[in-house]
């Protein structure tokens, strides 16, 4: 799969970096950007500023020694990013580029936990399945204060990865404040090699398949195939989705997992771009095999992205009941597109609506049926969500 092709849920101005990129470029005497730069600069863009701040450090920086023409090349456009405003619109240079196509492929060096900014606060999504994170009991919703002793409350979200990433066996402590606890509390994290899975199946009372989605990652479609057919050739008649601490992954995934549970052609997700074009469609590309099984889904604070395309989509089209906690609500798309010298930009293009035309951004789906889990069902390892929805979809027919 190409990754400039995927559209993420996970993080128009690419001209504008051609032409900083070309700018350093000219200056050290590559005339193929200067052409380029020639034909496409827009007259009202005007570098002067930078170049005068640029000369300046060069005159007059202290340590010579740590002028780094590259890295200023990257700080440059990472600023420029950062003047969006938008936490999962992000420039990675090839080392964090490296990392994120690691990522989505679900393996990877670091504690194992979905990060994202809401409200302004950099907060746990979702600690994944079997992870130091999931271990050491973070949840999701906890607040992230500090990094070792680095505040987190001015920082986009890949410099946050980068803060808590790192080789297996060394260690990060987190500050964390939960909404119940009096102060804040630092965990400390042993980091080891992270293998995400994408799902499992378990069969419950004889005619309830159980499905946990752990994330829409590229191996998630054949492994729902198969899981499906397991489903088909046994007894069982009726299905629990767990969209549980799910924080996303590709948007053909998702799709085409939602094409099990409804017919060809129904509405999974409309992809909004602001007005600046017509909408877009996504339609179930079928089977359907599922379509008239008796469903329920689960949900929390965790379920981000591809998982609330997924419900809201089953909701929408088939009045599918939502059991659980309200879910993240991270309602925007990213694409990843390549650029020169191995770096990466995630750019938000769109935003995403349910198929009766919902916005999920910062706003989540609400469970029809709200169940919490509590301290004590934390540390006592029960589960009432799950116990709730065995015992709904045990009376449907």
């Amino acid at each position: 799969m190409k990754l400039g092709l995927k559209k993420f849920f996970i993080l128009p101005f690419l001209l504008v970096i051609i032409l900083a990129s070309f700018g350093l470029g000219a200056y050290f005497g590559k005339s193929s950007a200067e052409l380029e730069c020639r034909i496409c600069q827009p007259e009202e863009i005007n570098f002067s500023l930078f170049w005068e701040s640029y000369h300046k450090l060069q005159e007059k920086f202290v340590n010579k020694s740590q002028i780094d023409n590259q890295k200023i090349i990257y700080g440059a456009i990472s600023g420029m990013v950062k003047s969006l405003d938008d936490p999962y619109t992000v420039f990675l240079p090839p080392e964090e580029a490296k990392r994120f196509e690691e990522d989505v492929k679900g393996v990877f060096e670091g504690v194992g936990m979905e990060v994202g900014i809401k409200k302004g606060q950099l907060q746990v999504i979702s600690p994944l399945e079997g992870t130091p994170a999931q271990r050491a009991g973070l949840r999701p919703g906890d607040k992230i204060i500090k990094i070792n002793d680095v505040s987190t409350a001015d920082l986009a979200v890949d410099e946050a990865v980068n803060l808590i990433r790192g080789p297996k066996g060394t260690e990060v402590i987190l500050t964390i404040f939960r909404a119940d606890w009096e102060k804040t509390q630092e965990i400390k994290l042993i980091r080891d090699v992270i293998k995400i899975p994408s799902l499992k199946l378990e069969f419950k009372e004889g005619d309830i398949a159980y499905i946990k989605i752990y994330q829409f990652s590229e191996s998630a479609g054949s492994n729902f195939r198969e899981t499906a057919n397991k489903i088909l050739t046994s007894p069982s008649k009726k299905i629990i989705v767990d969209l549980r601490n799910n924080p996303g992954g590709y948007l053909e995934i998702a799709q085409e997992i939602t094409g099990w549970f409804l017919e060809r052609g129904e509405t999974v997700v409309i992809e909004d771009f602001g007005g600046k074009k017509e909408q877009k469609i996504y339609p179930s590309p079928g089977p359907g095999r599922f379509s008239k099984y008796p469903i329920v889904l689960l949900i929390n604070e965790g379920s981000a992205s591809a998982s609330e395309i997924l419900a809201g989509a089953l909701k929408d089209n088939r009045g599918i009941l939502l059991i659980g906690e309200k879910s993240f609500g991270k309602g925007s798309v990213q694409e990843l597109e390549t650029l020169s010298g191995g770096s990466s930009l995630k750019i938000t293009v769109a935003k995403w609506l349910t198929p009766k035309g919902e916005s999920i951004t910062d706003k989540g789906l609400e469970p029809d049926i709200k169940v919490e889990m509590t301290e004590k069902d934390f540390e006592e390892n029960k589960d009432p969500q799950l116990e709730k929805a065995i015992e709904v979809i045990r009376e449907m027919r």
